[in-house]
Formats: C-alpha cells, sequence, structure tokens
C-alpha cells in the first residue's frame, strides 16, 4: 500500500516538475456580450431563439421557485376553454371573444396577417380584433363590447356574425411613389372591413340605436393586432417616476439632433402640462397607464392578462362575478332576454350551470326576467379557481424576451448606429431600468410583499419604446390616431414562431416587413416620425438594410 502511494506521489511530483501545459479555459461567454444582448436584463431574458422562444420563462421565475406555476399557467394559457360547467377550463361563454390565448396570440407572439376575404375569427393566429366606433367621435359604440364577441354559447348567440364580415386590403402611394430614389420599390397597403347592420345580433332583434349609426351604417370597423405577451412583466416593472420623466421630456423638447419630432405633441388624455387627475389617467399610487395601444391599462394585474383571460373568455373568477357583454351593460342581456330561441333553451342551460338551485331569480315564472338577471348579475358562480388565475399570472409576468441575435455581426452593428443617427430611438426608446418591482394590484386579489408572482428588479431592458403615444396620421388610422410606442424587442422573431407569411407589423398588420412599417411612418407629412422616414429613404440601400437587419435582430 505503501508503495502504491509512493508512486502516485511521484507521477503527482513529475507532473507538476515537468509543468505540464493545462487546458485554456473558455472565455466567459457571458463577459463578452454588450449589454443589449440581453434585452430583458439577466433575470428576464432566454436565450432560446427557437420557434419557442416566447414561451419561456425568465431566469427570476425559475429563482424564486415559480417553474411549475408558471408551467401550469402555460398549459392554461395554450388550451381553448370549454362551454362546459366543471373540469379544468370550464365556464367559456355565454358570448366570447375566442376561446384561447393562442387563438389570438399564436405561440405569444403577436397576431398574425391578416388575408383578404372572409374575417376567419374562429382560425388560430387571427388575433386582430374589431374595433367598431362611432366615427365622429372616435368612442366605441355603446351596442358592442370594446371587443366585440363573435361567437355564442347555445342558446345564447354572437353578438356579431363573424361570416359576414370581410377585409379588403387597399394601396396607397406616397410622396415618393411607393419607390427609394435608387429604384427598390415597396408597397403600403391599408385593411378595410366591411360589416352589414345585418352582422348586427341585437339590430336584427329590433333595437334601433339613438344615435342612428345601425340605421345607416354610420359606424366605422377597425382592426387591431394583438402584440406579443412576452416581457409584459418587465414594463411592469419600470418604475412610474421614470416614465412620467419621459412625458416631461418629450413635453419640452419635441426635436431630435434639432430636428422636428412629434408634430401632433402629446395626447392631452394623458399630458396638459402635467400628468392630468382625469381622463383615462388617474394619478393615483398605480401609477400613469402603460399597456394597450390606448394606454387603457396598467399595472399588469389590472392590465393585459387579467382583463384579458377574463373579457376574452367569459370565464369568471372570485373577482369579477360577471360577464362582459356590451359598453352600455344591458342592451344585448335586454334583446338576448326577448328572443324565443333563447327563452326555449335558458332553462336548461341554468340547470347546467346551477344545478344546486343556489340563483333562484333564474328561474321565476318571468322567463325574459330570468334571462336579464343572468346576463347582468353580478354574483355569477366562480368558474376560474384563485390557484388557476394565480398560476395564469405568474405565467404571464414571467416570460421571457428572447437575447438580441447577432450582435456582433458588422451588417446589425452599422444599422444599431444608424438607427439612433436618423431618429429611430426619439420614439422607440432603447433601454430602461427597472426599479424594485413591486406588486401592485387595483384589485386586490395579489398583495404588496407577497412572494406569489415573479419580480424583476433593477435590471436594464431594452424593449425599444418610450411607453408613450404618438401619431402617424396613416390612412384609415388606428382608432383616434393615438397609439403607445410598440416595443421591438423580438418582432424579428414573428414568423420563426407563428409560421407566419408576413412580419405582421404595425397596429392591423398592414406591414408586411420592416420597410413597409417605416415608410408608413412617414405617410403623412403631419406624421410625428416623419423626419427620421425622410432620413431613412436618403439613405442608400446598404444602410438601409442595415437598419432592417438590427430591427430583425433586437
Amino acid at each position: 500500500m505503501k508503495k502504491r502511494l509512493l508512486l502516485i506521489a511521484f507521477a503527482a511530483t513529475a507532473l507538476v516538475g515537468c509543468k505540464q501545459p493545462q487546458p485554456t479555459p473558455d472565455p466567459d461567454p457571458v463577459a463578452e456580450k454588450p449589454e443589449w444582448y440581453y434585452t430583458g436584463g439577466k433575470l428576464g431574458t432566454t436565450e432560446n431563439t427557437s420557434s419557442m422562444t416566447f414561451r419561456q420563462p425568465t431566469p427570476a421565475t425559475e429563482n424564486a421557485g415559480l417553474g411549475q406555476a408558471f408551467a401550469q399557467g402555460d398549459q392554461i394559457a395554450e388550451k381553448v376553454f370549454l362551454t362546459t360547467h366543471e373540469g379544468r377550463q370550464h365556464g367559456l361563454g355565454p358570448v366570447y371573444v375566442r376561446a384561447s390565448c393562442q387563438h389570438c396570440h399564436p405561440n405569444y407572439s403577436h397576431g398574425t396577417s391578416v388575408p383578404e376575404g372572409k374575417y376567419n375569427a374562429a382560425e388560430v393566429g387571427n388575433g386582430t380584433l374589431l374595433v367598431v366606433i362611432n366615427p365622429s367621435t372616435q368612442g366605441y359604440v355603446p351596442w358592442l363590447a370594446g371587443m366585440p364577441q363573435l361567437f355564442g354559447v347555445a342558446p345564447f348567440k354572437a353578438p356579431l356574425n363573424p361570416d359576414m364580415i370581410t377585409v379588403e386590403w387597399k394601396t396607397v402611394q406616397d410622396e415618393h411613389g411607393n419607390a427609394f430614389a435608387d429604384g427598390e420599390k415597396y408597397e403600403l397597403r391599408y385593411p378595410v372591413v366591411k360589416m352589414p347592420k345585418e352582422a348586427v345580433y341585437v339590430y336584427n332583434q329590433g333595437y334601433r340605436d339613438p344615435d342612428g349609426l345601425l340605421e345607416t351604417e354610420g359606424y366605422e370597423v377597425k382592426l387591431e393586432n394583438t402584440i406579443g405577451v412576452y416581457g409584459s412583466g418587465l414594463l411592469d416593472a419600470i418604475p412610474d417616476a421614470d416614465i412620467i420623466a419621459q412625458y416631461e421630456k418629450e413635453a419640452n423638447d419635441k426635436t431630435k439632433n434639432g430636428q422636428p419630432m412629434l408634430k401632433n405633441g402629446l395626447n392631452p388624455a394623458f399630458w396638459n402640462g402635467s400628468f392630468q387627475e382625469s381622463g383615462y389617467y388617474k394619478k393615483t399610487e398605480f401609477g400613469p397607464k402603460r399597456f394597450t395601444y390606448a394606454l387603457t391599462r396598467g399595472p399588469l394585474q389590472d392590465g393585459a392578462g387579467a382583463n384579458a383571460i377574463w373579457n376574452i373568455t367569459n370565464v369568471t373568477r372570485s373577482d369579477r362575478k360577471y360577464h362582459y357583454l356590451d359598453l352600455n351593460g344591458r342592451i344585448y342581456a335586454e334583446y338576448a332576454a326577448q328572443d324565443p330561441e333563447v327563452q326555449a333553451g335558458f332553462a336548461a342551460y341554468v340547470q347546467a350551470i346551477d344545478p344546486n338551485n343556489e340563483h333562484p331569480e333564474w328561474r321565476t315564472d318571468n322567463m325574459e326576467a330570468n334571462i336579464t338577471e343572468y346576463l347582468t348579475s353580478k354574483s355569477l358562480p366562480v368558474e376560474m379557481t384563485d390557484e388557476e388565475f394565480t398560476q395564469v399570472m405568474v405565467w404571464h409576468r414571467g416570460l421571457a424576451v428572447p437575447v438580441a441575435r447577432d450582435v456582433e455581426d458588422k451588417q446589425v452593428l452599422r444599422g444599431k448606429e444608424l438607427f439612433t443617427q436618423i431618429g429611430c430611438d426619439y420614439c422607440h426608446r432603447p433601454s430602461w431600468t427597472t426599479g424594485g418591482d413591486e406588486v401592485r394590484d387595483p384589485n386586490d386579489f395579489f398583495k404588496a410583499g407577497d412572494n406569489k408572482l415573479p419580480r424583476h428588479p433593477n435590471q436594464k431592458i431594452w424593449p425599444y419604446t418610450d411607453m408613450v403615444q404618438h401619431k402617424l396620421c396613416m390612412e384609415n388610422d388606428i382608432r383616434t390616431g393615438w397609439c403607445r410606442t410598440t416595443p421591438l424587442w423580438g418582432r424579428g422573431l414573428h414568423r420563426k414562431a407563428t409560421g407566419d407569411a408576413y412580419e405582421a407589423r404595425l397596429h392591423d398588420t398592414r406591414a408586411r416587413n420592416v420597410i413597409e412599417a417605416i415608410m408608413w411612418h412617414g405617410y403623412s407629412q403631419q406624421s410625428d416620425a416623419y423626419w427620421p422616414t425622410q432620413q431613412f429613404y436618403q439613405l442608400p440601400k446598404e444602410d438601409r438594410d442595415a437598419i432592417v437587419a438590427f430591427i430583425n435582430a433586437i
């Protein structure tokens, strides 16, 4: 035994004495990457850039031991809700917009491009919602919900008949004749939605709009596409004070490199020299609005996911024991209650949802009153459990953003430089730093200080948005013309994630690629982004291609 130990010791001494070459350690891949590679910071970024890129949890979510809850929330978001009245994901209806998150957010990206022809609401990936408005006020019509439902659960009928709705694509030319000086052409197209008044359920039941819009088809219908749900938790973590400071900065300096920007100023609904106490924004502890094109939602716990998992499906939960029907609140209920076919099937419907007769007000001798009481009830049976809703919000808040790609590519780096040089970064602000990321919930479902949801504090993130609304003044523009600057992070991976034929950019998928999206920014001389677009137009093709490569890389 001693002899064996001596041999081992001798061998070890010989190796040291001969100074055997040691393998050179691989360079630290983390240290080599620029900070903008980690688009969501170290706690919010995934290096998975496959077709599943937008479905990955943030490192912070896994570090907090919330991986299982995230996976459960992912399953709820992926699968359709059912019209059954028990079991997992039951309670779809009585009317609804879509049956799952995946219908509007394929692989959790934004919605796919809309083809010409019939508006196929049932197709997975068609995330464009119908926006029906009064053209004189730009407000939603009262006889539909802001996001109109397109399906009904028997005996109820859909508020709109999607089979009667069509989309037509039209083209326009800008001041350059849709061609760069070197001969490269581009196309500018926009959607026109046709919806006959006969597609409206309550009109067929005898309702007449006090404003006369339905009788004359004086309403307008627009499209608004969904945006990717990934990274929402990171945007929620941006400090309120920093967003307010961004408003102040833009209000005080409407120039970039001495050139005019923001010809339309800032939306007076949010800014009149300071933040208003009325309108969409109310200065409370919950801070400025930051989600949706119209900035109607914020914080995230009262935002896109928390709201959509309820009003898109009409699945009730403990903090929302009522249905989303129309802006008026009673028009659909009143006319559905008078429908003989709805009346004929309502007793069986009630027996299924209320087998223990806990709601006798739905079973009186007055069938019209029964239906009205049910549709307008504020104490409906809970269909999504608190645990399931928590899992959904862990998933929604914990979705990572993909790393930037090709960060050492010379073309991408040139594009990054030009992006700033021509002024794109004025509205598409590259980076923010998250704050303490305290969870806030106006509905008081989630409590400050609890550990139910993932958090991403003190991270430098790169969403490329100023979180402010601007006007591009496009043909058949978005409702009101005001639109929050859409984050650009991850957008270049949309086609890989969804299989979409186009990149489906801008609010209604009118732009099929980056070039079209950029040139729409300068279609009107009144656009807030007219000057940067003209700078882009004047660049040689090599530089234009570099900017496109950069935008697709971030």
